[in-house]
């Protein structure tokens, strides 16, 4: 009888990615994959629970501490096994929690099967990991077509150079490597075989794509970066969509959109991470941009797509935001009409620079400054999708729900329009289940205009 491995997933998009890697690198060795607790699976003891953990925030920490312990909890017999970036950081804590069997870092995901019975046939050596700080080359899981998902994530990168004052990430990830984009346009082109029509391009640091390729034998490589890369990935047939993931502002440059906007299949959405909109405190978290130069860079993508969609991350409770900068920041925010902003309070990870600041802003302002851009985020999301009511917008069907309308059953199919505007349309359950993975012409009503 074939094992039953679980996949709990924490955390970004990456991380999404990896756990979809893994999960098929186990398939083709004969294990069965449990992601979502079903009515049809909950009854099912997996012998092996893997979680692939995050650490960017404390939050986050604890999220994946209390997600293994509980594990073992449900099944003393269950395998737990913690992988990802807390487990890279954190090895010697995670390895005294008695409820944790075995322990992997980043790099070792790629082999995570023979880790795994490794640990199985011997019950030792329970900690597996590479110190990621001296990884040169991208760790290529090949073709990665496992996915239930309508839209499929690429994992074109990893690793950061920025050392944003604030982030452990670039200690949980290492330095930047670029995937081969020979191996990136296989995936792609496998998944289009699948049916798969939207694609989202991921990584740690896109905008840093290719850079390593400077120092390449390879001259082809050499001066290929993240815009020549969309380009080729624009003329895969199938693909109907390419949604790219956060992205750091200084990319876009006249230059680059100038490119971007000759391909059709780019979505109008784009994730630029702003953090603060006052430079005392930008300066302070080394983001090496200002708020002048990020306007600019607003105005760029505005000019060039009508009515394009900008999301964004802000920090709130830096060390040392003042209630002045604070209000900057608040202010800046207004004039910039974000779609959505994720607002995280500061998080002090061991090890960063921002951690040994003075001047630690405690967690009741945190919370207070948190709350008020909250509001501005759902004030500013209502407006900008009221300017679409009326309007015959494409969604590209994704999953149905059943609710319980009245006493009867009423089935709601959703999706999301090439701005990532989210859309739901109550149907018939036959219309549900031929409109998935389908592009279906929506009369949009928003929120603030029913």
């Amino acid at each position: 009888m074939s094992k039953v491995v679980r996949f709990v997933t924490l955390g970004c998009k990456v991380n999404q990615y990896e756990t979809n890697a893994m999960a098929q690198k186990f398939l083709e060795k004969g294990y069965k994959i449990i992601e979502e607790i079903t009515p049809e699976n909950e009854h099912i003891n997996p012998d092996i629970c893997i979680i692939n953990t995050c650490t960017v925030t404390n939050m986050s920490d604890r999220k994946s501490r209390q997600m293994l312990r509980r594990m073992k909890e449900k099944n003393q017999n269950t395998i737990v096994v913690a992988v990802g970036c807390y487990a890279q950081v954190a090895k010697e804590e995670l390895a005294k929690i008695p409820e944790i069997d075995l322990v992997l870092g980043n790099n070792e995901k790629v082999e995570i099967v023979k880790y795994v019975e490794e640990y199985l046939n011997n019950h030792i050596d329970n900690i597996k990991l590479d110190d990621v700080m001296y990884s040169k080359e991208f760790s290529d899981f090949g073709d990665v077509t496992y996915t239930e998902k309508t839209r499929a994530v690429i994992k074109i990168q990893d690793g950061c150079d920025r050392f944003c004052s604030y982030c452990i990430i670039p200690y949980a990830r290492g330095r930047v490597r670029s995937r081969k984009p020979e191996s990136i346009l296989s995936e792609i082109t496998q998944i289009a075989s699948k049916g798969i029509k939207e694609v989202v391009i991921t990584g740690i640091h896109i905008a840093s794509y290719g850079k390593d390729f400077a120092m390449s034998k390879d001259s082809k490589l050499e001066n290929y970066r993240l815009i020549d890369l969309l380009e080729e990935i624009n003329e895969i047939k199938g693909i109907e969509r390419i949604r790219l993931g956060s992205i750091e502002p200084l990319l876009i440059t006249e230059e680059f959109v100038g490119r971007l906007k000759k391909l059709e299949k780019i979505c109008h959405h784009f994730h630029l991470s702003l953090q603060s909109g006052c430079d005392e405190t930008l300066k302070r978290m080394n983001r090496r941009y200002t708020t002048g130069q990020f306007k600019e860079i607003v105005k760029i993508l505005r000019k060039t797509y009508d009515d394009v969609n900008l999301t964004t991350d802000i920090i709130v409770g830096f060390p040392g935001e003042t209630e002045e900068e604070f209000n900057k920041t608040y202010q800046f925010l207004e004039k910039i009409k974000f779609y959505k902003m994720h607002v995280f309070k500061y998080s002090k990870r061991s090890g960063t620079i921002a951690a040994t600041m003075e001047h630690q802003v405690s967690d009741a302002v945190k919370e207070k400054r948190s709350n008020v851009l909250l509001e501005l985020t759902a004030n500013q999301k209502a407006a900008f999708e009221a300017q679409f009511s009326g309007e015959l917008l494409p969604v590209l069907m994704e999953e149905y729900d059943c609710i319980d309308k009245d006493g009867k059953p009423a089935y709601v199919m959703k999706g999301h329009t090439d701005r990532y505007i989210l859309v739901k349309q109550e149907t018939t359950r036959e219309v549900c289940e031929q409109s998935v993975n389908t592009f279906v012409d929506i009369l949009y009503r928003s929120e603030k205009s029913k």
